[in-house]
């Protein structure tokens, strides 16, 4: 006779992207503050706890296409924000970096979702209102470059 097992709840799966995002985060975070040095990033951040319950996939196609069109995204968020860049908190800097680059890079991603993101992480992440400045900008940002599926909702 078998003896009779517990039956274990099923945990909440966690949304492995958000974990990707906040890993990228963390990465963009770290270069801001700290000279951009890739590679030890990437290793680096294999040692977060969240690391295990990311996409890695996922994190390395958003790290990899941020840096390499890290320019390109300071120049778009330069022309929303009401002050010089490099006055924005390194955070805030981050999570901008990240929800544009979607909104400019990744139309597989819904533009409210990239917006939701953006605001998630600073929910958690940033300062008390932080949220709302992200939200502020990322709209603007999504009416420029998503203006068919932007004008839709």
């Amino acid at each position: 006779m078998s003896e009779l097992q517990p039956v274990k709840k099923k945990k909440k799966l966690v949304n492995n992207r958000r974990k990707s995002r906040e890993l990228v985060m963390k990465s963009i975070y770290r270069g801001i503050i700290n000279q951009f040095d890739i590679n030890q990033i990437k290793k680096d951040i294999k040692d977060d706890p969240d690391y295990s319950k990311a996409d890695e996939v996922f994190y390395n196609h958003l790290f990899d296409g941020v840096i390499q069109n890290i320019d390109e995204l300071n120049i778009e968020i330069s022309s929303y924000i009401d002050r010089p860049i490099e006055k924005l908190s390194p955070i805030e800097h981050s999570i901008l970096c990240i929800s544009v680059y979607e909104l400019i890079y990744d139309p597989a991603i819904p533009y409210k979702v990239a917006i939701n993101e953006g605001v998630e992480l600073a929910k958690t992440f940033g300062g008390i209102e932080g949220f709302k400045y992200i939200n502020g900008v990322l709209d603007k940002v999504a009416e420029k470059r998503r203006p068919l599926e932007f004008s839709k909702h």
